[in-house]
């Protein structure tokens, strides 16, 4: 197990940043929702004096009675269940945990419930579309379930039936949640990539699903240029051999290529939703990992598993519902997609923003908040920092008053960032920095709207989530950096991965290090006053603006250059909240690492995958360090480039040139002082 970093606890703070005041903590949906939970389910009786001490009291129930808790949630939000359950929880250890044994159910006849006939909201909007041109597009509740009966109508016409694989290459527009609802209401398995995405890099983890529809968009437009994915489509329908059908989805007006389907022929009828009961465990999509050390593994998580999860963290922490709208910026290649479009398991309306984050200026996503009301504004702390630094004024410059909430993920929230939103959007604003993972599609600790925020800290462990800080020896630690770990099952932890039958890769990924409990390569530290560190990932994962994207895929661009003997693409995280994402070369004998072969690599990097990830340097090296069995050392690098002392991040008898390790160690040293140069230390 690679060390902790060294860093201290956080100093205590007697005043937080912002704390909600009474009426704010008794409208909140948790409050209400613990009083039914003590009414009806066991749950400890709130006492309302210390809000703090009730929802502590509320989290150790949900985690030591998860049958009572999951209930609650289920009984909370009027889960309908088709086929009721014999019970909640049959088996509770991990992996292999039976949540609602017997059950059967929809997700999608949840997500459409407000546009059922004879809703009141049926007319108000589920969907505002916004493009660069920041000008909100409405799909009501109505329309949303009449496109999506008509689409689901059509893909049991095309054959696909429960447990099929459908795919959708396509950006965030209404377009891609008709696709996804319509395929969840048949029983099928959906899967997307964002259209950024290389075609290498979509087959790499489509055809390990195969999937018998494909939805493809003809381009779309970013940055205010219009980009084209005709070519890359036709690769995409040459690589997946087990399409019967490939739909057409013209955003940029082109009519539909040879042989494939037009998109408003299959939404064009005035058809209810049919909606297929399935087990609770059956699969609902397909997340995929990063792939670091090679294909990304294929998360397969549940329809039920999913509603109730979401349902909790959406309609509870995120204190979601009727008339809310949550905007959060994210393409349909990332997990909070996926969290984005469960807003209509509440009645929230999705804001779905399909742009550039910084076009046609850097306070786009607060221009796109303001002009579509939303109550609960999500994005990266990257773009909470870029606004600073751009001399970003929110709160000046717009109208920001239905904003309660601006939440970040993708990377931890510095102190900075903090202090800056409240400073610039409002000192009343509810600063909610979460964690979580596209291995759960959901949050392990964040958003309570009913506790005080202290900068830097996320508010607490989510409700039904048993967060640690493990030890090596798997001793919990408190105040304390540790791997963090969840000790009880969550419904929407994975119900294994594709193409896994044994189980044996999902069990390494997240069990091997210590047996029946969940470790998730972030490091933590839990406080004693109850709130959340993070510190950054223990593994090599990278993670840019958000979008997680793994080393393998940079190799396979880079390393495909003539001039490029060996690669190594390392992430790192910075004190000053700042991310860092070098590529180190090791070049072909009589290779130049000039300008223009650093354009070809970055020009390789673009095409192939996404423009999101470009190196921020590339810097040649003598020899890329390796494992005894030839893996890259990417993680005891990393640990280096934080300024770990060499004999602490690795063991150098694994290695087999440790010598090429000091080179790594000099450069972390030559950075710290240009560091401290620059912030004036």
């Amino acid at each position: 197990m690679t060390a902790s970093p060294d860093a201290p606890p956080p100093p205590e703070q007697p005043e937080p940043l912002w704390r909600p005041n009474a009426e704010r903590v008794a409208a909140a949906r948790l409050t209400r929702f613990h009083a039914f939970a003590a009414a009806g389910h066991g749950a400890p009786a709130p006492g309302g004096a210390d809000p703090a001490a009730d929802y502590a009291a509320l989290h150790r129930w949900s985690v030591t009675e998860l049958g009572a808790f999951w209930g609650a949630v289920a009984d909370w939000f009027d889960v309908r269940f088709t086929t009721p359950p014999r019970t909640v929880l049959a088996n509770a250890t991990m992996p292999g945990a039976q949540w609602f044994p017997g059950a059967t159910l929809n997700y999608a006849e949840h997500a459409l419930r407000e546009g059922a006939p004879g809703s009141l909201r049926a007319g108000e909007p589920a969907l505002l579309r916004v493009d660069e041109r920041h000008e909100p597009e409405p799909v009501s509740f109505a329309e949303l379930r009449r496109r999506t009966g008509s689409l689901a109508a059509a893909l049991r016409g095309l054959g696909v039936r429960a447990g099929d694989r459908v795919g959708g290459y396509l950006p965030n527009v209404p377009e891609a949640v008709v696709a996804l609802l319509a395929t969840a209401a048949v029983g099928a398995v959906w899967t997307s990539c964002a259209p950024d995405f290389g075609a290498r890099s979509v087959l790499d983890r489509f055809q390990q699903v195969e999937p018998v529809v494909l939805f493809a968009v003809d381009g779309y437009r970013y940055g205010g240029r219009v980009h084209d994915r005709t070519e890359t489509v036709a690769e995409l329908r040459r690589g997946l051999p087990t399409l019967r059908a490939v739909v057409h989805v013209p955003l940029l007006g082109t009519p539909p290529p040879e042989g494939a389907l037009a998109w408003d022929e299959l939404t064009g009828s005035d058809t209810e939703p049919e909606f297929t009961p399935v087990p609770f465990d059956h699969p609902l999509w397909v997340l995929y990992s990063s792939g670091t050390t090679g294909l990304p593994k294929a998360i397969v998580q549940s329809q039920g598993g999913i509603l109730l999860e979401h349902l909790k963290q959406l309609g509870l922490h995120c204190d979601l519902g009727a008339g809310d709208r949550l905007f959060w910026y994210t393409s349909t290649g990332w997990m909070m997609w996926n969290f984005l479009v469960s807003a209509l398991l509440t009645g929230t309306t999705a804001v779905l923003y399909d742009g550039s984050p910084g076009h046609p200026d850097a306070a786009a996503q607060w221009r796109v908040a303001e002009r579509t009301r939303a109550t609960l504004f999500g994005t990266s702390a990257a773009y909470v920092l870029a606004c600073g630094k751009a001399d970003v004024h929110p709160g000046r410059d717009f109208d920001l008053s239905a904003t309660r909430c601006v939440a970040t993920t993708g990377s931890p929230l510095p102190p900075d960032g903090f202090r800056w939103l409240r400073d610039e959007v409002g000192a009343d604003l509810w600063i909610a920095s979460v964690s979580g993972g596209t291995d759960v599609c959901s949050c392990f600790a964040g958003a309570v709207p009913t506790l005080p925020v202290h900068t830097g800290e996320l508010q607490a462990p989510c409700l039904g989530t048993d967060l640690r800080a493990f030890g090596p020896d798997g001793r919990p630690l408190v105040d304390e950096v540790g791997e963090l770990v969840v000790t009880t099952p969550m419904p929407s932890m994975p119900i294994g991965f594709w193409n896994d039958p044994d189980g044996s890769r999902y069990r390494e990924s997240y069990f091997a290090m210590f047996p029946g409990v969940w470790r998730h390569g972030d490091w933590t530290t839990l406080t004693s006053r109850g709130t959340v560190v993070i510190h950054g990932r223990s593994d090599s994962t990278l993670n840019r603006q958000g979008v997680r994207m793994g080393s393998a895929d940079i190799y396979e661009a880079v390393e495909r250059l003539p001039e490029i003997h060996e690669s190594l693409v390392i992430g790192v995280e910075r004190p000053d909240g700042g991310y860092w994402m070098p590529l180190f070369v090791r070049l072909a004998e009589g290779a130049v690492l000039d300008d223009g072969l650093r354009e070809r690599v970055r020009a390789a990097i673009r095409s192939a995958l996404s423009p999101r990830h470009l190196p921020d340097e590339i810097i040649e090296i003598p020899g890329v360090p390796h494992t005894l069995t030839g893996k890259r050392l990417e993680v005891p690098v990393k640990r280096l480039l934080q300024g770990a002392a060499l004999e602490s991040a690795v063991n150098p008898g694994s290695v087999d040139n440790p010598e090429l390790l000091r080179f790594f160690q000099r450069l972390a040293g030559e950075r710290a002082v240009v560091s401290a140069a620059d912030y004036g230390e």
